[in-house]
């Protein structure tokens, strides 16, 4: 199914996209600040984002700046009164995949959507992230704040170990039989307090990567309204 998330604070609009795409079979969220959508954002990320351009903590461009500084093809539609020519170039230059000026046709804002998720399919599929940190699955990358870490392979599929799990409390024996042992390397307890060091150290010790004492480790999410 279709995720999307409405980042609008205009009651009535929001309801009538909301009702009318929900009639489509999407499942549509509406958040009324940018605040609640970043919440939103880090706990699960949507198919597709609308993003409308005056909101009461902040702007939508600095909102899909936001966006695209973590997740870099997830695809973003400006809905906003702002139609003059500067403010659409500023949206595309922001980030925006497109740009629907109110009033607008419901059956028009759903096209502009199909076609553009005939592009980028769901690309919310290959990204796992927790606070600052973003891995995208298909390119075996890792991101802070949107700067490429570098990781070595172990320490890669440790954090990816921990991204799929967030959450929940990861044991340390688990840790170990699932990265070395599966692969006939078997190793010592140290190795993997070793690894989660150089690990934090990369990932410039984030806070969303908690250590359970005497059990394992777990991504918790922070909040993220900055």
């Amino acid at each position: 199914m279709t995720t999307i998330y409405y980042i609008e604070d205009d009651e009535n609009i929001a309801r009538m996209v909301s009702e009318y795409l929900n009639r489509q079979g999407c499942s549509v969220s509406i958040f009324p600040t940018i605040a609640g959508a970043k919440e939103a954002f880090a706990g699960k990320l949507p198919t597709l984002a609308l993003v409308d351009w005056n909101m009461p903590d902040g702007t939508g461009s600095a909102f899909c700046q936001w966006i695209r500084a973590r997740w870099k093809d997830l695809p973003v539609i400006f809905i906003t009164v702002r139609g003059d020519s500067r403010d659409i170039v500023s949206g595309f230059q922001n980030g925006a995949d497109d740009y629907v000026v109110k009033p607008f046709e419901l059956e028009v804002l759903y096209s502009r959507i199909q076609a553009l998720l005939r592009r980028t399919r769901d690309v919310a599929e290959k990204y796992l992230s927790c606070g600052e940190i973003s891995l995208d699955r298909e390119k075996r990358q890792v991101y802070r704040n949107g700067a490429e870490v570098p990781l070595s392979p172990v320490e890669y599929q440790l954090l990816l170990t921990l991204l799929e799990n967030k959450g929940r409390t990861v044991t340390r024996q688990s840790l170990l039989e699932k990265i070395w042992d599966s692969s006939g390397n078997f190793v010592n307890d140290n190795t993997l307090t070793v690894t989660m060091k150089r690990l934090r150290e990369k990932l410039q010790q984030p806070s969303c990567l908690k250590t359970v004492r005497s059990v394992g480790y777990r991504m918790e999410e922070i909040d993220l309204n900055y």
